[in-house]
């Protein structure tokens, strides 16, 4: 596979930012090598498995910051993982790469509770900073820019622990759920287009062919009506979605 060279935008290791630890989980080794080496460029701290079992093992002795997950390998494929990690209440944010680029494996990957993907062949330089979006979504202060907990009705977030409460019930929120839950709550009353929320929460818009957002949505809605509570997620057909009453 050819990958495109990286450049050192962020200096030497553990310059410009807090170096995290990552993951990197391909049977190929020459990918592997290639993304190590434009992570540790960056100041990370970097290793690498071959397979899905050896990655479980890793994260659980290792407990990186973020896995770097490929899809198809022998033992154990990458969806295996990481539906395995999300089962047992692992939010290690994960960024897949996937040589199939249909809408329904995209789907299969979000599903599987990766926070993003990535089509190979792709440039280092896109895999480092959608790294860096990762890191910079699951870092706790990001998510409250003051501190104090975001509500609506009977909804409330905490974007720093990803729990809320409604309607007395408390509920847990997915990474890439608690960060649409935050826009929406930040916009409520207003309706954002689906290109707006694309690249706010995933960083990129994945064009009007793609349900990736409905799925979250869905997710979401699952989550905030699971006890009857009336809907608060609304669809605004052709442009987008929005949070408020009916």
């Amino acid at each position: 596979m050819s990958l495109t060279s990286v450049t050192n935008k962020g200096g030497p290791p553990g310059a410009g930012g807090t170096a995290h630890r990552i993951l990197v989980v391909d049977d190929d080794p020459e990918v592997r090598a290639a993304v190590e080496d434009a992570l540790t460029v960056e100041g990370h701290q970097v290793r690498g498995a071959a397979d899905g079992h050896r990655a479980l093992t890793a994260v659980a002795r290792w407990q990186p910051d973020l896995l770097v997950l490929d899809v198809m390998m022998p033992v154990m494929d990458g969806l295996a993982v990481c539906r395995q990690l999300r089962a047992a209440g692992d939010r290690t944010p994960v960024l897949v790469l996937t040589a199939l680029d249909s809408v329904s494996e995209r789907v299969d990957g979000l599903d599987a509770g990766a926070d993003d993907y990535l089509v190979k062949p792709f440039a280092l330089d896109e895999l480092v900073a959608r790294v860096r979006a990762l890191l910079r979504r699951a870092t706790p202060e990001r998510a409250a820019d003051d501190g104090d907990d975001l509500s609506y009705g009977d909804l409330v977030l905490d974007p720093a622990t990803r729990t809320g409460r409604r309607g007395g019930r408390r509920v847990e929120f997915s990474r890439t759920e608690a960060v649409l839950l935050e826009l929406l709550l930040r916009n409520a009353g207003q309706v954002l287009p689906r290109d707006l929320i694309q690249q706010a929460v995933w960083g990129r818009d994945f064009g009007p062919d793609s349900n990736s957002l409905a799925v979250y949505v869905g997710y979401l809605r699952r989550k905030l009506e699971s006890g009857g509570e009336p809907r608060l997620v609304h669809t605004v057909h052709g442009v987008g979605y929005r949070l408020g009453s009916p």
